[in-house]
C-alpha cells in the first residue's frame, strides 16, 4: 500500500477510489481461467507478445484499459500516444497507485517493470523517454489489457 491509499474496513482503497486489496491464490486462478495460453504466458509468466501484433496497438477509441485479469483501470484513452515500439504506449496511469513498478534486470539490462497493483500481473515496462508532461512511455502488452469505451 502506498502512502497515499486509504484503508477501510482491511480493503485497501486507491486515491480514485478503487479497491486494491491484493487478489491472490485461489481467487487469482479462478480469474486466469479465462485467459488464453498468450495471456497466461504475458502476465503470469512475464512474457512479451511480439511487437506491432497486438490487438490494442491503433485503438483510437476513447475508453479506459484496465487489467484483463482483475479489471483494475490502469490507462486512460486520452494518456495513449504513438510511439513507434510496437506496443500501446501511454504517458500516465489511470491512477500511479494503480500500477506497480519494479526493478528488472533480466535480459542483461535494467528496466522498470510494471505490474496490476491489484492482482500483480506483468503488464510491460515503463521507460523515461516518452512525451510531455511527464517524460515517461509505459510501454504495455495489448494482451495484458482490457479496453472498455466511455
Amino acid at each position: 500500500m502506498t502512502d497515499t491509499a486509504a484503508q477501510t474496513d482491511g480493503q485497501h482503497v486507491s486515491q480514485s477510489g478503487y479497491d486494491l486489496t491484493p487478489i491472490r491464490g485461489a481467487e487469482r486462478n479462478r480469474l486466469a481461467e479465462k485467459l488464453t495460453p498468450e495471456e497466461r504466458h504475458i502476465m503470469l509468466d512475464h512474457g512479451t507478445e511480439t511487437p506491432f501484433c497486438g490487438g490494442l496497438l491503433t485503438n483510437k477509441e476513447d475508453g479506459v484499459y484496465t487489467c484483463k485479469l482483475c479489471s483494475l483501470p490502469l490507462f486512460r484513452s486520452v494518456t495513449k500516444f504513438e510511439s513507434g515500439t510496437g506496443w500501446p504506449s501511454f504517458y500516465e496511469p489511470f491512477d500511479p497507485e494503480h500500477v506497480r513498478e519494479i526493478e528488472d534486470t533480466s535480459h542483461g539490462m535494467r528496466r522498470i517493470e510494471t505490474r496490476c497493483a491489484r492482482c500483480d500481473s506483468h503488464l510491460g515496462h515503463v521507460f523515461p523517454d516518452g512525451p510531455r508532461p511527464t517524460g515517461l512511455r509505459y510501454c504495455m502488452n495489448s494482451a495484458a489489457l482490457e479496453f472498455e469505451t466511455e
